[in-house]
Parts: structure tokens; sequence; C-alpha cells
């Protein structure tokens, strides 16, 4: 018997979004004057990717984005 598959955590549309915006190497500022956010609002949501991701900075989670076609 196998155990149970462990999927994992998935990425909101607007998680995936401020991803996009890293990729494109702008700032929590820049990103958030684009979304019409805060940028503490930002900083949340990519503390969220980063987790998600399991990665250890904003640099490692584009290339992990970038390898699993999450962002192009």
């Amino acid at each position: 018997m196998t155990g149970p598959t462990i999927r994992p955590r998935e990425l909101t549309v607007r998680e995936v979004e401020v991803l996009q915006h890293l990729a494109h190497g702008r700032s929590n500022e820049e990103t958030a004057r684009a979304l019409f956010l805060s940028v503490e609002t930002i900083k949340t949501y990519v503390r969220h990717v980063l987790e998600k991701l399991d990665a250890k900075n904003r640099t490692h989670a584009v290339a992990i984005a970038l390898r699993r076609g999450l962002i192009t």
C-alpha cells in the first residue's frame, strides 16, 4: 500500500501575478503600483509564494516557477 499523495500547495491567480512581476525584476513598490495594492499586501503575497514554493528567496522562487511552468 502506498502513502497519500502530497500535492504541492497551489498558488492563487494573484500570487502568480505577483510572481510574474518578481520575474521582471520589479520591486514591491513597483508591483504594488501596477496592481493597485499596498506594499504590505505585496509583501504578504511574496511571503506566501516563498512558503508555497519552499523557496529561499525571490530569485529562487522565480527559478522554481520557471522550471514548473508556472510563469513564462
